[in-house]
């Protein structure tokens, strides 16, 4: 083996040796980054159990809830529901706590991951440079050059063989790269969705810190208006299936007269106005969707068998929040009911008409034509305060869809 060849074995073993070094020196920390991971990854573990045991413990609380709801309405009864709401809320808010832990060490998890995706790209470039030098090298000197440097046949056939090996190399890595940068932007984007989790959860413990609030506050008050009494309790609950039934009443009275004069003279004007370009009729929701607390026709709606079905969906919605009509529509009938049920009842065409329940303000007015999206009033529902009338337990909006008069499930028009 002549000097040359000599010398590009010697760069060669010196390449190698410069990348086990640089391998050596990177190994340290990407063992400390292995660790923490693992340790994250049974935080994480360890938090999903707990929020397993606080969603499961609020099944139990629910099953109760649900058992007394089909017992008779009474005192008792209703104080047994709301502490069981109370209890099922706080370990609500507890579960949203744990979730919250675990959002925060999945963040922290994915951006470890991301750090060592981007030293692995870091080390992929210093192994590209190495082997494209080296390639450089024995790519300025042609097959004579290197025959003649060399002295024998043999040895350029090594050579040619270490010269395949480099560029095999080179392209191993090109493409391990290119696998690592499409990792680092599918963490990217876990790591964003993982930011707007916990966003939302916190958004959602907020939420629910509230509704334990206002829970409290509908036992109280019905501690308070009934002090502990049954015959109280009974007296108040007539008064307020007695206001229940007079709003259907003066309902069914208000929609059949504005649809009386709907026909009437004026029938034309008012019908162009709601046409709204023709089709299906289809109805935004009123306040923003969230959650809906009561069904229609809700098997386990407590006033069943005093009132009948429940009529309507009752949407989850903060106190005060802008209700806005679900379409174009004629003010059929409002009614402030003081401290007592406030509602606001809107006709649309093809026989529809939509009632908003439990509200706390009212921003229009009887034979107003009211379009999509105009704000009527804001929601209630808060224990003890105007509009949300009695038994009220927590914020939401009561809202009804009726065809031709008759109750029928909102969420078949809503969008």
């Amino acid at each position: 083996m002549n000097f040359n060849s000599k010398k590009i074995n010697y760069l060669f073993l010196l390449a190698i040796t410069v990348l086990i070094s640089y391998f050596l020196f990177l190994l340290i920390p990407t063992i400390t980054k292995a660790q923490q991971i693992n340790d994250l990854q049974s935080q994480i573990e360890a938090q999903k159990n707990k929020i397993n045991e606080l969603q499961q413990q609020q099944k139990i609380y629910q099953d109760k809830i649900d058992q007394v709801r089909k017992q008779a309405v009474s005192l008792k009864n209703q104080i047994t529901i709301l502490d069981n709401q109370i209890a099922k809320i706080k370990t609500g808010i507890a579960e949203k706590e744990e979730q919250i832990k675990e959002t925060e060490l999945s963040i922290q998890d994915l951006q470890l991951k991301i750090e060592d995706q981007y030293k692995q790209i870091d080390t992929r470039k210093i192994q590209l440079t190495s082997l494209l030098q080296l390639i450089n090298q024995n790519d300025n000197k042609n097959s004579l050059e290197i025959i003649l440097l060399n002295g024998n046949v043999s040895d350029f056939l090594d050579q040619a063989k270490y010269l395949e090996n480099l560029q095999s190399s080179l392209q191993d890595n090109l493409e391990k790269m290119k696998l690592i940068k499409e990792g680092l932007e599918g963490q990217k984007q876990n790591l964003e969705g993982q930011k707007q989790t916990l966003s939302n959860l916190q958004q959602d413990l907020i939420s629910q810190k509230n509704e334990l609030s206002t829970t409290k506050l509908a036992k109280t008050n019905l501690l308070s208006e009934t002090r502990g009494a049954e015959w109280k309790f009974q007296a108040l609950l007539a008064d307020a299936v007695s206001e229940q039934k007079k709003a259907e009443t003066e309902i069914a009275n208000a929609e059949a007269a504005i649809r009386k004069k709907m026909s009437e003279q004026k029938q034309k004007e008012m019908l162009a106005k709601l046409e709204e370009g023709g089709g299906p009729l289809v109805l935004s929701w009123p306040v923003p969707e969230d959650v809906i607390t009561s069904s229609f026709h809700d098997p386990d709606y407590p006033f069943k068998s005093l009132i009948g079905e429940h009529p309507a969906v009752d949407i989850r919605a903060a106190y005060g929040t802008a209700i806005r009509a679900p379409a174009a529509g004629y003010v059929a009938k409002v009614h402030d009911g003081g401290m007592g049920y406030s509602y606001i009842m809107l006709i649309h065409r093809d026989g529809i008409s939509t009632v908003y329940g439990h509200v706390s303000a009212i921003f229009v007015n009887e034979g107003d034509y009211v379009q999509r999206g105009n704000v009527i009033g804001r929601t209630g529902g808060t224990p003890g305060t105007p509009g949300a009338g009695r038994f009220c337990t927590g914020p939401h909006l009561h809202f009804e869809v009726r065809l031709n008069g008759v109750p029928i499930n909102p969420l078949s028009y809503l969008v």
